[in-house]
């Protein structure tokens, strides 16, 4: 304890730290009544300046869990039918449902650490914001984990400086009657009107909140769409799945989708050759396709691959998305290790598809900061324990958030001496 003290006061005396008050040789610390000197605690985040306008979204599942936010167990999407995570191999990797590692393991998606890591991997990888793969409010399966993760997410968007929408999923309504499905259709969004769309970090295009769907795949006619929408006090801007809009529209009548969005396709250019036919046309770049649903145990159907040409693709596809001039490009995926969608850094290929975003950005980061926040994210678990040492690495997040990257590594390397 009186090394970290130590390191605390040198730092604030070398680096002046705003409101860390006159450095002293005593015990005593302005502000605290006496003990530590004074940190400055919360920064406002910082905008990453990019020279390549594109806005960078990309698409986040929120549905991970793990024994300590699961009542004692490892969630399906890690497990699906016969994985199991306590089973851990001879080089320390646990047994998951895909064919890739996460660099950090196996994770709960309502884990605060968790949640300011990704979020500051995807800020200095030039990633404006997250499209969330939502849910809903029903009470069954795990949408209540889904919507409880989902407002941890929006919390840790905020203190990143980044923005967020949600991508709904109608699906989750085939169960209920066609009134049902409209009447719970309308209490979801309703909830997404109250709790979400009027927060500064919400993503919003002309002016209005982004609402993607995916598909529609339930509700499916352009009179249900003008009666879900039509309940909300703002209109949002509705985006459907490419070709899929036309289900949602009656010309005559009404205009409910702005336009569509593209999923998992390896060659987007035929796409992009219909964007201007749309208000708004959101692209997607992904790193290639690998599912373990029929390995998993969830279902027994023909394993579909899209090779991911050791990052080539992923890097055509972005150059697809800068030539066809495109306003916004939709990063698929995250952390969709399922379908192996994922550009969460991986122990098969680390930093590679986050490396790529940084040149496609034209942000000045490199590897090294990415590195850096991966380490801040291991000392983070290493001194869970630690208050002291957790106040210190608080302030090295707060740093990272305000692009103060070099005091954060300056705080976490004295934290190790």
């Amino acid at each position: 304890m009186k090394l970290i003290k130590a390191i605390i006061s040198i730092i604030c005396c070398l680096l002046l730290l705003p409101g860390a008050g006159a450095c002293s040789s005593g015990n005593d610390s302005p502000g605290n009544g006496g003990g530590e000197p004074v940190l400055p605690g919360t920064l406002d985040p910082v905008a990453v300046t990019k020279t390549n306008p594109i806005k960078l979204y990309v698409h986040y599942m929120p549905w991970f869990e793990d024994p300590a936010s699961n009542n004692g167990t490892w969630g399906q999407h890690w497990t699906m039918s016969n994985c199991n995570p306590d089973k851990v191999n001879s080089n320390g990797k646990r047994e998951i449902a895909s064919r890739y590692y996460p660099l950090i393991g196996p994770y709960a998606s309502s884990d605060t650490d968790v949640l300011n890591y990704h979020l500051l991997l995807m800020k200095y990888s030039g990633i404006d914001g997250i499209l969330v793969d939502w849910y809903g409010i029903q009470d069954k399966w795990d949408y209540p984990a889904n919507k409880r993760n989902t407002e941890a997410l929006v919390k840790a968007v905020e203190r990143a400086g980044l923005e967020l929408a949600i991508v709904y999923e109608d699906q989750t309504l085939k169960d209920l009657s066609k009134q049902g499905q409209l009447t719970q259709a309308k209490q979801d969004l309703k909830y997404l009107e109250n709790s979400f769309f009027s927060k500064d970090c919400y993503i919003r295009i002309n002016s209005k909140p982004l609402l993607m769907t995916f598909g529609p795949q339930t509700i499916q006619t352009p009179e249900e769409w003008n009666d879900v929408l039509g309940s909300l006090k703002t209109r949002p801007t509705f985006l459907t799945l490419y070709t899929f809009s036309a289900s949602t529209a009656n010309n005559s009548q009404y205009t409910n989708a702005a336009g569509e969005y593209l999923w998992v396709d390896a060659q987007p250019e035929k796409a992009y050759e219909q964007k201007d036919k749309f208000n708004v046309f959101m692209g997607g770049a992904m790193p290639g396709f690998d599912a373990y649903y029929k390995e998993g145990g969830w279902g027994d159907n023909p394993h579909v691959k899209v090779d991911s040409e050791n990052g080539a693709l992923f890097t055509r596809q972005l150059e697809a998305a800068r030539t066809a001039g495109l306003d916004h490009l939709q990063l698929i995926t995250w952390n969709d290790f399922g379908e192996g969608t994922n550009i969460e850094p991986t122990q098969e290929w680390e930093y590679r598809y986050l490396t790529a975003l940084q040149q496609f950005a034209g942000v000045t980061y490199s590897e090294s900061v990415l590195k850096d926040v991966y380490r801040w994210y291991v000392l983070e678990k290493e001194y869970a324990k630690d208050a002291a040492a957790q106040k210190i690495l608080s302030q090295a997040f707060y740093y990272f958030v305000s692009l103060q990257a070099d005091k954060a590594q300056q705080l976490m390397n004295e934290l190790k001496k």
